[in-house]
């Protein structure tokens, strides 16, 4: 089973520490099987975290047998990494464990020079400041996540959420990240200026009133669907559909149905071996250009580029 250990260093934001272990930690296979193993570990047996005081059951040593290693953030971001925390993790980095951070914990990973000649992000509103103390670190604010294969790091919050996600997505695939993003209550992408693998809607504000119409887009989203369809079904004008679905999605109904189709196209590039062409037709686009361009758009990447990531393998 893949073992993911979450770093508890002193001043640890409880958010950050919680994400993966509430997100990885619910993840679920065939047969009710867990996904991964997560445990928490620290340089101290009890750790602060904000108002509370954490006891951690692994001591640094758990770092030696992760799979992954996620770092969250500390409440001051510029304070000083006990050494023998960084040096675990440089342990764990050269024995090819993969590292990741949430939010600030970008600054542990470039305190132990895990960043250096990396593009990486963090909050948006320590982002220069990183890029002052760490020079080495190509530091990108306008990102939700940064993969560049063994490291990883996200932005601030919620953007922890996608990047565990995405790894869920790396590890185990599409439907079990979905099953995940469902989960969590979370969605599975959320744009935010990265060209990244994984597509999805913004998630719509629990009194929106759109539920039903989302869950309708979901199971028809691969049939001829039209703005003035979509809102005669919501008994409402197409102006007023778009100005509802905008205030509480942040996109338009036809962007919405995009990014529903291309999930379902993502999920067939990677479960089968059908050709481009007709995945574009199962889910619903007019040809097979405009399917191109859109999953470009919205994944980064062409749809054989993707098959060729994170499709079947022989």
């Amino acid at each position: 089973m893949h073992t993911v250990v979450v770093l508890a260093l002193p001043d640890t934001i409880a958010f950050d520490l919680a994400t993966p272990i509430e997100v990885l930690g619910r993840v679920r296979l065939s047969g009710y099987r867990a996904g991964y193993r997560v445990l928490v570990c620290g340089s101290e047996p009890v750790v602060a975290a904000g108002p509370v005081r954490l006891a951690v059951d692994h001591g640094l040593d758990a770092l030696a047998g992760a799979d992954t290693v996620i770092v969250p953030g500390r409440h001051d971001p510029a304070a000083p990494v006990p050494a023998a925390a960084l040096d675990a993790l440089r342990a764990a980095a050269d024995a090819g464990v993969r590292i990741a951070s949430i939010c600030v914990g970008a600054f542990t990973l470039a305190a132990a020079g895990l960043l250096d000649g990396r593009r990486a992000t963090t909050h948006w509103a320590a982002a220069q400041q990183l890029q002052t103390a760490y020079p080495a670190v190509d530091v990108d604010p306008e990102v939700l996540y940064v993969d560049t294969g063994q490291v990883v790091t996200s932005a601030g919050a919620t953007a922890g959420v996608d990047m565990c996600l995405h790894l869920v997505r790396r590890d185990h695939g599409a439907a079990v990240a979905a099953d995940a993003s469902r989960l969590a209550v979370a969605p599975l992408h959320r744009d935010g200026g990265q060209a990244q693998f994984i597509a999805r809607p913004a998630v719509a504000a629990a009194d929106a009133g759109l539920d039903p119409l989302l869950e309708w887009l979901e199971t028809h989203a691969h049939e001829p669907v039209t703005l003035a369809g979509v809102a005669a079904r919501a008994g409402l004008s197409p102006r007023t559909l778009n100005r509802r679905f905008h205030e509480q999605t942040g996109h338009t109904p036809m962007q919405w149905v995009a990014t529903v189709r291309i999930r379902r196209a993502q999920e067939m590039l990677e479960t089968t071996d059908y050709g481009v062409d007709r995945i574009a037709h199962l889910v619903g686009f007019a040809s097979p250009a405009q399917f191109r361009a859109q999953f470009k758009r919205l994944s980064g990447v062409a749809p054989h580029a993707y098959r060729t990531t994170f499709g079947p393998r022989p």
